[in-house]
This record gives C-alpha cells, sequence and structure tokens, in this order.
C-alpha cells in the first residue's frame, strides 16, 4: 500500500508539473496546480524515504536535491512575490523539480518494464544514457520556453 501511495503521489506530481510548466511557457501562474504539483512532488520525495534502505542511493540524494529546490521556488514564489531575477529562479526551479521527477520515471521504468531492462540491464548502457540525454534537451528547451514565456506576462 505504501508504494502504491508513492507512485500515485509521484505520477499526480508529474500529470499536474506539466501543467504548470505548460502554464509557466503561456504565462500563466496556475496557482491551484503549482500547489498540487509541489505538495505531491515533495511528499514524493518524502515517502521515498520510508521505504527500508540501509545505504543512501542516488535516489535519496535526488529526494534531498528535490526538497530542495522546492523550497527555493516556494521562496521565489511567496517569499520574493516573484520580484526580478525571483521570477527566473521560480520557473528554473519549477522546470527542474519536474525534470527530476521525470528522471526518476524513467529509471523506474528501465528497471521494471521487461522490454526496457532486455534493452538496458541495470538500468546502464547507451539507449539509457541517450534516453536520459534527450529528457534532459528537451527539459532545458521547455525551461527556455517557460522563462521567455512567464517573463513576456509580467
Amino acid at each position: 500500500m505504501f508504494t502504491l501511495i508513492h507512485v500515485v503521489l509521484s505520477l499526480l506530481g508529474i500529470v499536474s508539473g506539466c501543467i504548470v510548466v505548460g502554464g509557466l511557457v503561456a504565462g500563466a501562474r496556475l496557482t491551484g496546480w503549482t500547489v498540487l504539483f509541489l505538495a505531491t512532488t515533495a511528499l514524493t520525495s518524502a515517502t521515498g524515504f520510508g521505504f527500508p534502505f540501509t545505504v543512501v542511493t542516488p535516489a535519496h540524494i535526488i529526494a534531498v536535491v528535490s526538497l530542495v529546490v522546492i523550497a527555493v521556488c516556494l521562496a521565489a514564489r511567496h517569499w520574493k512575490q516573484l520580484e526580478g531575477r525571483w521570477r527566473v529562479i521560480y520557473v528554473v526551479a519549477s522546470v527542474t523539480v519536474l525534470y527530476l521527477n521525470v528522471f526518476v520515471l524513467v529509471v523506474q521504468l528501465f528497471e521494471k518494464i521487461p522490454a526496457l531492462v532486455q534493452l538496458a540491464p541495470w538500468g546502464q548502457g547507451p539507449i539509457f544514457a541517450v534516453t536520459q540525454a534527450l529528457m534532459a534537451a528537451f527539459f532545458v528547451w521547455i525551461g527556455r520556453a517557460a522563462i521567455v514565456g512567464f517573463r513576456r506576462a509580467q
């Protein structure tokens, strides 16, 4: 049941994050979606520590980084009110948080889906690396579009 809750939170975070980032590209804040995105993504990162572990894994490091970036995102939006460069910081933080969540999703897909396991055993190899590189390039591209779109909405 705990795993199901963790996965549902993650998927809600990804879907709502896509809506939020799409809104940023269009110059919209989408407050309700942003609350859902940041809350579910923070809970995804936090619940990741609820699984048994004996050593710190890359997933734990990503979760900590995600929580820090969420804090920056909240500070930019609520404490700094998106003033000056905090507007760009907010957009970059939002896109980064979504990227981290999708990055983990891709890792999980390569670990759990038999066809992908065949292509990249242990989540390694050129196919996995190319997939992650293309995803990172996409997020850089959409991040730039979000910065431009959200800046125009001032």
